[in-house]
């Protein structure tokens, strides 16, 4: 909790507003680039495959769920992270 808590500061946004969708999509996408990075070089490490599937899962479920409430907010997740280009 208090790394996720310092990544916030860090990155200068409300630490209120840790528990939002967006918040947590942001944070569900640093832990996604570096489980890829890690995964790149031991490839055999399956353990952290499985977790890095169930991240994109829960990452997937929160941007389905935001864009189902607001499309705008939607877009401007996915252009704020890179994703879906």
């Amino acid at each position: 909790m208090n790394k996720t808590l310092n990544k916030k500061k860090e990155s200068n946004e409300n630490i209120e507003n840790v528990g939002s969708s967006e918040s947590q999509i942001s944070v569900f996408s640093k832990r996604i680039k570096n489980l890829t990075e890690h995964l790149k070089s031991n490839k055999k490490d399956h353990n952290t495959r499985r977790g890095l599937m169930k991240l994109v899962g829960k990452r997937k479920k929160l941007l389905s769920y935001v864009k189902s409430k607001s499309n705008e907010r939607y877009e401007s997740i996915i252009k704020s992270l890179g994703l879906r280009r």
